[in-house]
């Protein structure tokens, strides 16, 4: 696996293979708020005709992660520390999650976030706390030492 570099950084999101593989989509992402949709796909299933419970944790997790690095801009990224979910209903149709930073110290923000089913109804909730780290660069080109000989016809 490579980071993923792009000079747009709202633009890493859409880039992830991970959040592309789910489906994820983002509804907004600024000022230390954020949403995410996940559109029903069978695929996301469960036993119980909801979305796996893998499912929206990531999007919980993800959620937080894009609210906190709204809330400066998208200059830096965010990984995840610790986070605490509580599962209150199955999710059913599309999923929506949105969360918001509630305070950052010492380049640690601390985010809470809500998943709601297509009902409205609370399917799950939680909190974590992020590192903000450096966004991922493109590697200086390795200078060659010596002249590569041309190829002879």
């Amino acid at each position: 696996m490579k980071p993923i570099v792009t000079d747009d950084p709202r633009d890493v999101f859409n880039r992830v293979p991970f959040m592309q593989l789910l489906g994820v989509q983002r509804a907004f992402s600024e000022g230390g708020r954020a949403r995410l949709l996940l559109p029903p796909r069978p695929e996301l299933g469960n036993v119980i005709g909801g979305v796996h419970g893998g499912a929206v944790t990531t999007l919980l997790d993800v959620v937080m992660a894009s609210a906190a690095v709204s809330a400066c801009d998208f200059r830096l990224t965010a990984v995840t520390l610790s986070m605490e979910t509580q599962f209150l209903e199955p999710g059913r149709g599309q999923l929506t999650a949105d969360g918001e930073l509630l305070h950052e110290a010492d380049g640690i923000a601390f985010c809470r976030a809500q998943v709601t089913d297509e009902a409205g109804r609370s399917v799950a909730h939680a909190q974590g706390s992020f590192r903000y780290l450096p966004r991922p660069t493109a590697p200086e080109p390795i200078p060659i030492p010596f002249p590569i000989p041309e190829k002879q016809p």
